[in-house]
């Protein structure tokens, strides 16, 4: 989770070997370069990277532009559950102002040339918010299978 450029920039210098970043370069040598092996590992692994930062509060979105601008970002990932709770409403990502701050920043996102994700506990809320423009949306299995378990009649007693 990032909340500032600040942050985004760390993030892509963890991610990136040297030229243009900080990651350790002994995997270069070791299993993930086949020993040694790759030609060039380095240099394909900084070319083929998608980084993705995740967004969870209210200083992330007001600082959503300069996140978007930092060099080597290629998406950003709209966490609802903290993002509802820092905009003041807790336990309510689903509350008419948090909805329209999901959707205006997905919008901002893709305005931006960027990729936008959203982490969704219902298919309603998933088709939403590829409505909106988001590129992709991961979906909340466990509790989709809890509804899901909860609609069918006679096969559990009590709460699951």
């Amino acid at each position: 989770m990032v909340d500032t450029a600040d942050q985004a920039r760390q993030v892509v210098s963890a991610t990136r070997y040297p030229p243009y970043g900080e990651r350790g370069v002994g995997a270069s040598v070791a299993r993930a370069a086949r020993w040694g092996r790759i030609e060039n590992y380095m240099a394909q692994v900084n070319d083929s990277l998608c980084l993705l930062v995740q967004v969870e509060s209210k200083t992330a979105l007001d600082n959503l532009d300069e996140i978007l601008d930092v060099e080597g970002i290629d998406g950003v990932f709209i966490g609802p559950a903290d993002l509802s709770a820092s905009l003041g409403y807790p336990d309510n990502a689903g509350h008419p102002e948090v909805q329209r701050i999901i959707e205006t920043s997905i919008r901002r996102i893709r305005a931006a040339g960027k990729a936008a994700g959203f982490l969704a506990v219902a298919p309603d809320m998933a088709q939403q918010c590829l409505a909106w423009g988001a590129n992709f949306v991961a979906v909340g299995v466990d509790s989709l299978l809890h509804d899901a378990l909860q609609r069918c009649p006679g096969s559990t007693t009590g709460d699951v």
